[in-house]
């Protein structure tokens, strides 16, 4: 294949042309359905698309001197607050620990390959099994007796105001939403800053019961599926690097997409070493 025309092909996917840029709620949405899933401002080296290059329209912009007033900068902004306020997509730090904005219909496919068919109360069992820190298990009594909460009630009620307390406070919260226990559904700036926060499956209470019903192999092809949908070639390598899986459940996968005419697999690109996996 044709080196030039797969990176035009993933150029076009991801909005990174002028004609092609995300200026409004709704193109933003549908970028993020389009693609699957993709960060909020970083961009990653291994072909995850980004809203801050599909508003402005160009890989890899640098970031401006005066960001508070840099019309990118603040549409970008504007949308990774209203996008998973309107309930339009979930937020959340699912891929390397960074936040991505990712589509309703692929959210079950991450939910099942990190909790599988558990239930929020299935967080006792985490705790008693030594998964899940004391401090996150605090956090989620407190939500699951009452939610959704603001940071700051949140932290009163765990008795953790203290500013000597915040860094553990933070650690547990990474915890709780990178294991899909919680999500923050708004970012509030009046009258003071502040987070809300809830369970996922009061949130996301359908996505969360297909993802249960959604069994492991499945869903791994669904989410590579979609994946390269947006991003059009990868390798097996990168792909579980990228979602921290296991190369052998990836090549397995890839190989159902390949018999399914989903992808081509073992494609020879010419410029490039290797062999890589492109979207059919």
């Amino acid at each position: 294949m044709d080196a030039a025309a797969l990176l035009g092909r993933r150029r076009s996917n991801f909005r990174q042309t002028p004609i092609r840029r995300v200026r409004s709620a709704q193109g933003a949405r549908a970028f993020v359905d389009a693609v699957g899933l993709c960060s909020t401002f970083y961009v990653f080296p291994d072909g995850v698309g980004c809203l801050w290059e599909a508003v402005v329209g160009r890989p890899a912009p640098r970031w401006p001197r005066r960001s508070h007033h840099d019309a990118g900068i603040g549409l970008t902004w504007e949308l990774k607050d209203v996008l998973p306020a309107r309930r339009h997509v979930y937020y959340g730090k699912l891929v390397k620990g960074r936040p991505v904005l990712v589509a309703l219909d692929l959210f079950p496919a991450f939910y099942a390959l990190v909790r599988g068919r558990q239930h929020a109360r299935d967080y006792r069992r985490e705790y008693d099994d030594g998964r899940l820190s004391v401090t996150a298990k605090r956090i989620m009594d407190r939500l699951v007796r009452e939610s959704p909460q603001y940071t700051r009630s949140l932290r009163a009620e765990c008795f953790m105001l203290e500013s000597s307390k915040t860094r553990e406070f933070e650690r547990a919260m990474g915890e709780l939403q990178r294991g899909l226990w919680i999500v923050k559904t708004e970012e509030r700036y009046e009258p003071t800053f502040s987070y809300r926060w809830d369970l996922l499956e009061r949130w996301l209470p359908d996505e969360v019961a297909e993802g249960r019903a959604l069994r492991r192999p499945a869903a791994l092809e669904r989410l590579l599926a979609r994946y390269l949908a947006g991003a059009v070639y990868s390798t097996p390598a990168r792909l579980a690097r990228l979602f921290g899986l296991g190369r052998a459940e990836v090549e397995t996968a890839l190989g159902a997409l390949a018999r399914a005419g989903t992808v081509e697999a073992a494609v020879e690109v010419a410029g490039w070493s290797g062999r890589w996996v492109v979207h059919a």
